[in-house]
């Protein structure tokens, strides 16, 4: 029988890192998860994350800060180091906020590749963000484009990328940053826009709408980006390498809540709020250098991947109402 690989992911109690560990146990690998709970949101939908994992005898669950966890110890017999914890958000991100983003994003990331470079991983995989793009000069972005964050989360996801970078070229770390554009399905955290217009279109509650309306996003099905981090986790790659994990399409907020009420057949109520600093007009991202090097492309589209999370929404709302 082959030995089972063991797979770490940071941050599984979260949306992607729930579902990225649900994937690699049902894909033969075992994985060691690690979570702190940081109060961004509560802690009762980050443990129902868990709840399919916990069943598992290929799981085993560590609750640490990795700010200071020994670090050795939770990489020791990894194979695969899948960095998905963070802080996210953008707009809690300026003034004292930033205290959080800096230690979660960048202290954290710096430990972890400190760790690696003295242990055999295989490739440490990280969770960057298309924010790292700011309001760019031209769309859809490429890797080479010059990353300019138009707000402290972008800036510390930023740190996060460049860090990876430079432990590949000085200690040879296996590291591959994949820049995740406006991930959503099932278990989106309850703050993204996503979430919040699905809530609002089933319980009837109105939606914030910050901004015109017109901004433009890239996104991307939260099973394509797990199935873009296996690739990255098993591909041949070289150390440092940047990709790009988007949708393959853009469409603005307001074309977004259109299909929203299509899908529903409900309205959406609005509720005009003022444009919030470090929002960026536009997000998009070439995917090609994503194909080439890994043989990834995105295979849910937009309007089935809104059915499917739709779905989930009606679901954990019936299970609230009894």
């Amino acid at each position: 029988m082959t030995r089972r690989e063991l797979a770490l992911v940071t941050g599984v109690a979260g949306f992607i890192g729930s579902t990225l560990a649900e994937r690699l146990i049902d894909t033969g690998w075992d994985v060691l998860g690690v979570d702190c709970f940081t109060p961004y949101y509560d802690r009762s939908q980050k443990e129902a994350n868990l709840l399919r994992l916990r069943r598992s005898c290929s799981f085993r669950f560590i609750e640490a800060d990795l700010r200071t966890a020994d670090l050795h110890e939770l990489l020791g017999n990894a194979a695969v180091v899948f960095h998905q914890a963070a802080q996210p958000g953008v707009r809690l991100s300026w003034s004292e906020g930033f205290l959080d983003y800096e230690s979660h994003n960048i202290l954290v990331t710096q430990r972890l590749l400190e760790a690696a470079k003295r242990l055999s991983i295989r490739r440490f995989v990280y969770a960057s963000s298309s924010s790292v793009y700011g309001n760019a000069a031209r769309y859809p972005t490429t890797e080479m484009d010059l990353p300019q964050p138009h707000s402290p989360y972008g800036v510390t996801k930023l740190a996060g990328e460049q860090l990876c970078s430079l432990y590949a070229a000085n200690w040879a770390v296996p590291t591959v940053s994949l820049r995740y554009f406006s991930v959503y399905g099932p278990r989106q955290r309850p703050d993204m826009a996503m979430h919040r217009l699905l809530q609002s279109v089933i319980t009837g509650a109105s939606f914030p709408l910050y901004g015109s309306g017109n901004q433009v996003r890239d996104f991307t099905y939260v099973d394509d980006v797990v199935a873009a981090n296996i690739k990255a986790a098993t591909s041949e790659i070289g150390p440092g390498t940047v990709i790009n994990v988007g949708g393959g399409g853009s469409i603005s907020l307001s074309q977004l809540i259109e299909l929203i009420q299509e899908i529903a057949g409900r309205p959406v109520m609005i509720d005009a709020q003022p444009e919030q600093q470090g929002d960026v007009e536009r997000t998009g991202g070439a995917i090609d250098a994503a194909f080439a090097t890994l043989g990834w492309r995105p295979e849910v589209d937009l309007k089935t991947g809104l059915s499917l999370q739709l779905d989930w929404h009606r679901l954990a709302e019936r299970s609230l109402t009894g």
